[in-house]
């Protein structure tokens, strides 16, 4: 979606909400919020920890920005077929700073009891919990298992979706196709696109049961990206032109295939997703990985446990380039960048539903990388040594 179909948009939605205020008998609003406050540490100052979207994390010191957040959302119910939903979220962000943005932003035009139409920014539906990731409230963990949701940045797209839900017997499915643009900052200076990005949802629910399966596809560029631009010149100036073209990343095919599965039965609680990316570019290496997590109620205390891994399905080393002589050095940026954060993590934790709307949160990450620094920033050369990741918040809803 374009700068200016997106503020008409807005526009659109504040208005209604405008309207809504003004007229007792006409359009109702509701709205609702979410958050956590959180303090998150590690075990070492040789590395930081953070989440996929952020570009700086947390040492030994602990701090607040890795784990929380806070969002507002409001929806107007014009009439039977027509709504507006706006969602507002601050966190910290690739800029390494808290900023807020514009989560969602979408018209819903009902069609009839199965079927509907949403236009505008909505989430993009390519994990199990694409829709409340951002609510903590709504998830047993702390946080959703690195492992598999860094895999493809970005948490929304502008665009249009279908959505249809339909009852067979005690199994509910519904069904999702949306097609859009996606545009997510990696870090301040560089970002991802997807553009168009087509995705397909699939959920089955039966009772305790759920049963998901998702697959997009994007062309998948990087913009802006100074180091990647001046490895990309470096190896054509020196007549590696193939190697650069097997790096470069502008409107590559790429494909996000993932499935999962939850349950919550007799206090028994289960929730794992397996994922495969692939791409056309050894930049962004092909990936499968993985989580399963379990839990056991104990009246409104949970403890739980998750184990999660990524494994990349591409060469580690770019064959061919030379070891030694004035290219070696040229050879180790190549063979750097080929590299997927390969790790893999044990988790242990407990949820405390100590209030209505409100949970207390502890977590400890036992998080191991392999042949490399894994998903951690600002390692220091060298680094693969097991890190520990300590954890505690409170989540609620309002």
């Amino acid at each position: 979606m374009n700068k200016p179909l997106r503020l008409a948009m807005v526009s659109v939605i504040l208005a209604a909400f405008s309207m809504s205020s003004q007229a007792a008998d006409g359009p109702t609003v509701t709205i609702s919020g979410f958050g956590t406050a959180a303090l998150t540490a590690t075990d070492t100052d040789d590395i930081e920890f953070a989440r996929p979207n952020q570009q700086a994390g947390v040492g030994k010191n602990p701090r607040p920005g890795v784990d929380s957040n806070l969002g507002i959302q409001g929806m107007v119910k014009m009439n039977d077929w027509l709504s507006f939903t706006v969602q507002g979220l601050a966190r910290k962000n690739a800029r390494d700073a808290w900023g807020a943005e514009l989560a969602w932003a979408f018209a819903k035009f009902k069609i009839n009891d199965e079927l509907s139409v949403r236009v505008g920014r909505m989430g993009m539906p390519v994990y199990m919990i694409s829709d409340f990731r951002q609510v903590g409230y709504a998830n047993t963990m702390i946080r959703p298992p690195t492992e598999v949701y860094r895999q493809v940045n970005g948490d929304s797209f502008d665009g249009v979706d279908l959505v249809y839900q339909h009852s067979f017997g005690d199994t509910t499915v519904t069904a999702q196709a949306g097609i859009g643009n996606v545009s997510a900052k990696i870090t301040d200076d560089n970002r991802v696109t997807y553009k168009p990005a087509t995705m397909i949802h699939i959920v089955a629910e039966n009772g305790p049961f759920t049963f998901r399966v998702g697959r997009a596809d994007a062309k998948v560029t990087i913009q802006d990206s100074e180091q990647l631009d001046g490895l990309l010149a470096t190896l054509r100036r020196v007549g590696l032109v193939q190697v650069a073209n097997d790096l470069s990343i502008t409107d590559v095919d790429g494909s996000f295939t993932s499935a999962g599965f939850t349950m919550d039965y007799k206090n028994f609680l289960v929730q794992t997703e397996y994922a495969i990316r692939r791409t056309d570019s050894r930049i962004v290496p092909d990936t499968n990985s993985y989580y399963a997590m379990f839990g056991y109620r104990f009246g409104k205390i949970t403890p739980y446990y998750y184990y999660g891994d990524t494994k990349q399905d591409t060469a580690r080393t770019y064959a061919g380039l030379p070891t030694a002589g004035p290219l070696a050095p040229l050879t180790a940026g190549v063979n750097g960048v080929v590299k997927a954060a390969q790790q893999s993590t044990n988790a242990i934790g407990v949820r405390w539903d100590f209030a209505k709307s409100a949970a207390l949160k502890v977590q400890v990450d036992r998080i191991k990388p392999r042949d490399g620094a894994g998903t951690f920033l600002r390692a220091k050369p060298g680094f693969h040594d097991t890190v520990n990741v300590y954890a505690a918040g409170i989540d609620f809803v309002f």
